[in-house]
């Protein structure tokens, strides 16, 4: 009887000696299939320097103060028309009354609905002329990141990094000269 528990301990420590040595040479056999390279940019600072940026930029601008001054016109025709029924709707017909009262709403209204038309606008806009541009940062990137062997490229402008360590690699000068920037 005691032999069998000799026995039985002999074997399941040869088993688990046998195990554990078997697993450190399959570990020390083990080598990193990939060298991992982590790069970042900062692609609002790209973007601002892109060619066609500026123009881009001063054309939604330009729109964008066009319907704000539009807006400004309708604003005062309401506000002159508003301010004038103030000071006679006690002197008015009943009948004249709610016909200038309706014209009061109709100018809300259609203020109201070119705004939505004006935002619209502007925002389809700024789509038509930056898209292109970004998917221009965009290629330039996978460029750089294929050329220089990155496994990674992190934008540094958005905000769900929270850490990027001090030696990790800036690839914004390569983004950059990829699209010509020099400064």
């Amino acid at each position: 009887m005691m032999t069998k528990k000799i026995l039985s301990a002999f074997l399941i420590a040869l088993f688990v000696f046998t195990g554990t040595l078997s697993a450190q040479i399959s570990m020390q056999n083990i080598t990193p299939a990939v060298n991992i390279r982590i790069a970042y940019i900062n692609s609002t600072e790209i973007l601002e320097l892109i060619p066609g940026k500026a123009e881009a930029t001063k054309a939604i601008k330009e729109l964008n103060e066009k319907y704000k001054d539009e807006l400004t016109t309708m604003q005062n025709d309401y506000n002159n028309k508003y301010t004038d029924f103030l000071s006679k709707q006690n002197s008015l017909a009943e009948s004249i009354k709610l016909r200038r009262m309706q014209e009061l709403y109709e100018l809300e209204q259609n203020i109201t609905r070119f705004m939505k038309i004006a935002q619209e606008d502007v925002e389809s806009q700024e789509k038509q002329l930056i898209a292109p541009l970004r998917n221009k940062l965009k290629e330039a990137v996978e460029q750089v990141g294929l050329e220089q062997g990155y496994t990674c490229i992190y934008d540094k402008a958005n905000p769900a990094i929270a850490f990027i360590t001090p030696n990790a690699i800036d690839a914004t000068p390569y983004v950059k000269a990829k699209l010509n920037i020099r400064k």
